[in-house]
This record gives structure tokens, sequence and C-alpha cells, in this order.
């Protein structure tokens, strides 16, 4: 095996600290419709780190986040063209120095985003995005997002803004509100439960990541039509709910997002990361980036996001 067969990966190994180490592991060559990436930056998302270090086998390589500069592409890729800096998504593995990526999951960026906002937008980003898609015309309707600090909630609030939507974004520590108050047009809710935000609804749209009783409560403050987008299950897997409440306001739905899958079946990545670097470049969408530091502290990073040390994104720089 030559270097160029060869690339250095975050992968699981069980014998490191939180898990996660940089090994030597194989390079696939670039497939039809792939190119090959150098990546520079990639961020920290909560799903894909909590898999790491708690069920994980060794070897698997996590990663779905990644900014970097196209090294190679194949005579039957479209898209980015050598050279070219850009934003990608997979779903797994791209944690690395080197990735292959279909050119649908690659997003050119424009030159004034950095490599670190770029590195935040992909699943973030592409999930706030997506979920608000659920709710049809936002313009003048009350939506409520929920954890409006976190990795999706910060874009997703400014987003739902820029779509003229009435926001109401819910925290759990007054500290947060400056991050989200420009945004929330309705207003910033403070409380240790969703259910500080129900004298502000009923709402035409409820964004949840947290699953559990916030869900079951979220399907309760519902208007007639309204929709409710669950993408996470941090508080829990279960939820129970007052299902009278929840078909009495008629039309109401409960969505559930898993972006890879939403991204299978409908519009590739690569459109909706070209509009969010296009936002990020106009100043309409700025990504709040909370840790950046060397991909060599990927455990300790990986440990402070599980205890919620920080909100918004953590960004790792690729050496």
């Amino acid at each position: 095996m030559t270097a160029s067969d060869e690339t250095r990966a975050i992968v699981v190994d069980s014998k490191a600290p939180s898990r996660l180490a940089i090994r030597t592991t194989p390079l696939a060559l670039p497939g039809p419709g792939e190119l090959t990436v150098r990546v520079k930056a990639i961020s920290l998302n909560r799903g894909e780190v909590r898999r790491a270090i708690t069920m994980a086998p060794d070897g698997w390589r996590p990663g779905w986040d990644f900014a970097g500069i196209v090294e190679e592409a194949s005579p039957q890729s479209e898209g980015p063209k050598l050279g070219a800096r850009v934003v990608g998504i997979l779903p797994e593995g791209a944690w690395a120095e080197r990735v292959c990526v279909p050119a649908q999951s690659l997003a050119v960026l424009p030159d004034v985003v950095s490599d670190t906002e770029a590195a935040t937008l992909p699943v973030a980003g592409l999930t706030a995005l997506h979920a608000l898609r659920q709710g049809g015309l936002l313009l003048g309707k009350p939506v409520l997002i929920d954890g409006a600090s976190g990795g999706v909630g910060h874009l997703a609030v400014q987003l739902a803004k820029k779509a003229g939507a009435i926001v109401y974004g819910h925290i759990r520590r007054e500290e947060l509100r400056p991050t989200v108050a420009d945004s929330c047009t309705g207003g910033v809710i403070v409380g240790p439960t969703i259910e500080a935000a129900r004298p502000s609804g009923p709402y035409h749209l409820i964004l949840d990541s947290v699953g559990g009783a916030t869900l079951g409560a979220a399907l309760t403050m519902l208007r007639a039509g309204g929709t409710c987008v669950t993408f996470g299950v941090s508080e829990g897997p279960t939820s129970t709910f007052e299902s009278g409440n929840f078909f009495r306001q008629g039309g109401a739905r409960l969505y559930g997002l898993f972006l890879f899958d939403e991204l299978r079946r409908g519009e590739p990545a690569s459109d909706g990361l070209a509009l969010l670097s296009q936002l990020v470049a106009q100043a309409a969408l700025k990504p709040l980036v909370e840790v950046e530091a060397p991909w060599t502290e990927i455990g300790s990073m990986a440990q402070k996001l599980m205890e919620r040390k920080f909100s918004g994104k953590a960004v790792l720089h690729v050496a």
C-alpha cells in the first residue's frame, strides 16, 4: 500500500480516550461520480459522537460534516472542479485527511465563507432547512424552535426569521439569550421545559430535537393544520401525549425527519449546501462556533460535547 492509498482518519478505538483516535486507514479510489477531497475542517454532531463513544465497534469511522479542497476528480464526475473549495456531507467517515465523496454531496464555497463556517453547515444546516420546509409558507406564522441555542436551533431561528415567520426560541438557560435574541422575532422563551412556551402558542410549526416528554408536550401546542417536526431523542426514545388534544386541532401532524433519508428521497445535499453557503456569504446566516481546536483533541472535544460544556458548534481543524 502506498501513501496515496492511505489516509489518516479518526476511528473508534476502545483503548483511546473517549474511544476515539487518529489512525492510518485505507483510502478507497473514487468511483464514478465521486471526487477526492483533502479535508481542512470538520464539525461535531451529538448523534455521531454518541454512537462513537457508547456503542460503535472498534475500527468504525465516524464523521458527517467537512470542508476542504477537491484534490482529484474522476473523468465521470460532475460538480466541483479540481482545486475548488467545497463543503460536504457523508453518512460516515468524514473525519479524515482525505475522503471520497459523491459530487451530489458537495457544494462549492464562496470565497468569503471560511472553512470553519462551512464545516458547521452540513448536518445542522440541512436539518434546519428541511425541517422548516415542512411548515410550507412561513410568512407571518408562529414557529417554535426548541433548543434554539443548539447546533440545529441557532441556524433554524435565523432561517425562520428570513422566511418571515414569527419566531419563538425556547432555551433552558438565561445566559444563552444573547445568542438567539436577534432572530427570535416573537420572543425568547426561557424555562426548564418546553411547557414554558405554551402560553405563546398555538404554533404553526414546532421543531423538536429532544423527544421524550418534550415531544409529547409539543404535539399539544399546535394550531389547526400545524406540524411538529422531530429529529432527535436526547431526552428519551419514547413519548406519551394527550391524543385528544392533538387530533381535535384538525389536520395537525407529526413528521419524523432523518436527514440522510431526506437527502436520498428528495433534494440532493449539494443544493441545500449551496443555498446555506450563499446565505453565509451574504451575512444572512451566521453559524455559532463555540469551540475551535486541532483534530488531535477529538477525544476531549467529544467528551465536552456529550457533557454539554458548550452550545453552538465545535469545529476541529485537520492538520
